[in-house]
């Protein structure tokens, strides 16, 4: 009798990585404006901070994580008398893929936004235009290529993470077991057919992101050249 493949890793990496990549996405522009507004002193410290999760090893950053939300830290005792309990959790999938992928869209939206013609700006400010509709209206949609790749990053990164998913969320079938975790495991227990076709799809999966944002880029400059 033929067992059917166990295909939870895939749904749950794809579960995390959608939330995950929604999540950045808004962050991650959010965090790209706001730096842009500040003084040049308090931008590059930002941009250092924002930026610091990128440098460091997943298995720093889950080991921080874990001292951070861990049910013996502040932040952990406070959850549990909330009746939160985030470790182990598939929640902690998302904070994790979060964390990783942040700063690639940080750094990809705020280089969107400064390859913005400043003169353009600058008449929409002259002629009265609030903040919040130049933002809305101009900059945003000027930006859309240079975030269409944030995205396709941010998810790429998410559904490739590992060790800090793997530090804060361990490996629970069904609940935390992600792509990269299952292939690891896989490995580990010399199941290489398992391990080859996980391997195999995630392959796809990254290929498939990768040939939309080239399509969407060749949708963009078609789109000017027709202006």
């Amino acid at each position: 009798m033929i067992m059917a493949f166990d295909l939870t890793p895939l749904w749950v990496s794809l579960k995390t990585t959608l939330i995950s990549t929604i999540i950045v996405f808004f962050l991650g522009i959010g965090a790209a404006r706001w730096v842009m507004n500040l003084p040049p002193r308090a931008r590059v410290i930002l941009d250092a901070i924002f930026t610091f999760p990128m440098i460091l090893p997943p298995t720093v950053l889950g080991f921080f994580l874990l001292l951070l939300l861990g049910n013996s830290s502040p932040m952990g005792q406070l959850l549990k008398g909330m009746g939160i309990n985030l470790i182990f959790s598939w929640t902690t999938t998302v904070v994790s893929g979060s964390i990783v992928a942040f700063p690639l869209m940080y750094r990809t939206a705020r280089g969107a936004f400064e390859q913005v013609d400043r003169s353009i700006i600058d008449v929409a400010r002259t002629l009265g235009l609030p903040k919040r509709i130049i933002f809305l209206k101009i900059l945003l949609p000027l930006s859309l290529p240079g975030l269409m790749a944030g995205i396709v990053l941010s998810f790429s990164r998410t559904l490739g993470e590992f060790g800090a998913t793997l530090m804060i969320a361990g490996n629970i079938p069904g609940k935390t077991q992600t792509l990269p975790i299952a292939i690891f495991f896989a490995v580990e227990s010399g199941d290489m057919k398992t391990a080859l076709a996980w391997v195999g799809l995630i392959m796809l999966l990254s290929l498939l992101c990768m040939v939309l944002q080239s399509l969407w880029g060749y949708r963009s400059r078609y789109m000017v050249s027709r202006r």
